[in-house]
């Protein structure tokens, strides 16, 4: 099955090693964005992908369609056109001081779509999968205006619809709230995804008994928020919650829950004792679950275990994107979180 995904992609500068911002002489360049890392993982475990996005007319553009193709990823959509691409810097912290990431994205390329821009019909004539974030309808009001229409072509082709929720509290500056936008567009999806806090910040939805900060999260306390959202959204045949217990900066527990309407399944507890790069962490999630979803498919729980596993996995690696093939997640499902060396 052939997978589409959404978003906008950026140019990351990151320290190097644990700098400060005010040390930083250099910075580590690459690329990610949410629906662009969710793509190139999949294209790592053999599913077709294509990635739909906006770039700009120059060599940094250029430079990103290069780094897409070389993972796999489709770009026979991509739309070319506007001023820039967009920027985050990334801070990564260390013990008891958390990591900043700072966004330099106004007015870019993916920002500045408009409705009409997309032959949707077209991208999606042989996908049977659709997934996009919320960080997509935060950038601004077209991105939010395109994003609903991907959706209404997407259900009118009955293409299956996940979606991650991503709540950036920083992106939502063009005028409307993320409850006032989101329902409207998560109303149309098979698949939700969030964590520990994204149904509390758009649609306050939270558990009553859970503590993050504590470093033990219990997949119990979610099902009530996980009732609620398949209550808010009925469409949605599968609610899942990513389990993240922060202990420190460099150590966190990492697990997931998912609820199919009837029964709440929980995901194997990974303690992840020193953190290489936790960004993507939950981008690498969605795409293990899709993947799981996709290849286990009467099995809901050996797919909730892939994407905990896959996930893990990616916190041991620098970067976005997830560069792990299927074989070693399945490796880590089995048990064996040694390390030790392959030969």
């Amino acid at each position: 099955m052939k997978v589409i995904t959404f978003g906008e992609i950026m140019l990351r500068l990151a320290t190097p090693g644990h700098q400060r911002f005010s040390q930083a002489a250099s910075f580590n360049a690459s690329f990610g964005g949410g629906e662009a890392n969710v793509a190139v993982s999949l294209a790592n475990y053999g599913i077709e992908t294509e990635y739909i996005t906006r770039l700009p007319r120059n060599d940094l553009g250029e430079a990103v369609l290069m780094e897409l193709r070389k993972y796999n990823v489709g770009t026979k959509h991509i739309l070319r056109g506007g001023d820039r691409l967009g920027i985050y810097f990334l801070e990564t912290g260390s013990v008891a001081r958390p990591s900043k990431v700072l966004y330099d994205r106004a007015h870019s390329s993916a920002a500045a779509i408009e409705k009409g821009m997309i032959d949707w019909d077209n991208v999606f004539a042989d996908a049977g999968w659709f997934h996009w974030t919320g960080i997509t309808p935060a950038i601004s009001e077209g991105a939010a205006d395109v994003c609903l229409e991907a959706l209404k072509a997407a259900r009118k082709k009955g293409l299956t619809v996940s979606c991650d929720l991503n709540f950036r509290k920083n992106l939502w500056l063009w005028g409307k709230k993320a409850s006032e936008v989101m329902p409207s567009l998560v109303e149309e999806c098979d698949i939700i995804l969030g964590n520990e806090e994204d149904a509390e910040k758009i649609f306050g939805i939270r558990s009553l008994t859970a503590d993050i900060t504590a470093g033990d999260v219990k997949g119990e306390h979610y099902e009530t928020v996980c009732r609620q959202l398949s209550e808010r959204f009925p469409r949605a045949r599968k609610v899942i919650i990513t389990l993240r217990g922060s202990v420190s900066a460099d150590h966190n527990t990492w697990s997931g829950v998912l609820f199919d309407g009837l029964r709440l399944y929980e995901a194997p507890v990974y303690q992840i004792t020193h953190i290489v790069d936790r960004v993507g962490g939950g981008d690498s999630f969605m795409a293990g679950l899709i993947y799981g979803l996709l290849t286990y498919s009467d099995d809901d729980q050996k797919a909730l275990n892939f994407a905990v596993a896959a996930s893990c996995l990616k916190h041991t690696i620098h970067g976005d994107f997830n560069l792990v093939s299927a074989a070693e997640v399945e490796q880590l499902m089995k048990g064996d979180a040694s390390g030790r060396v392959i030969r």
